[in-house]
């Protein structure tokens, strides 16, 4: 059983590194998120901010990584077959697109009056 979870975190693990190696939205999305959390304990936000800022990024982040994986599947099978697999891959990265902008409208939203604080 702990053999099984070790495992999983292996297989998970091995995951990230291919998606952070050959994906580089991914990459770009993993160091705006680094430097959102540096913000995050930079400003003095509250704990509902924070874990909503920590929501935010997992979303953005996993729904990349579900992009990554339907792409890799549908290019299985053969985009040149039909036309519902571009189709497909578009409509899921429309997905990703509308939840980083989401995620970056309500992070405006939580650190504008902060950046106007520190700058007064």
């Amino acid at each position: 059983m702990i053999k099984d979870f070790f495992n999983s975190l292996y297989y998970a693990a091995r995951g990230l590194r291919y998606i952070f190696k050959h994906e580089q939205n991914f990459r770009i999305q993993v160091i705006v998120s680094c430097l959102v959390a540096i913000l995050m304990f930079w400003f003095p936000l509250s704990t509902r901010e924070i874990i909503l800022i920590i929501i935010l990024i997992t979303m953005v982040l996993t729904m990349e990584i579900l992009n990554t994986a339907l792409e890799r599947f549908a290019d299985l099978l053969k985009p040149r077959l039909h036309e519902y697999v571009s189709v497909i891959k578009d409509i899921m990265a429309a997905a990703v697109l509308l939840t980083s902008l989401s995620a970056a409208i309500i992070g405006v939203i939580i650190f504008i009056p902060h950046f106007i604080a520190w700058v007064k």
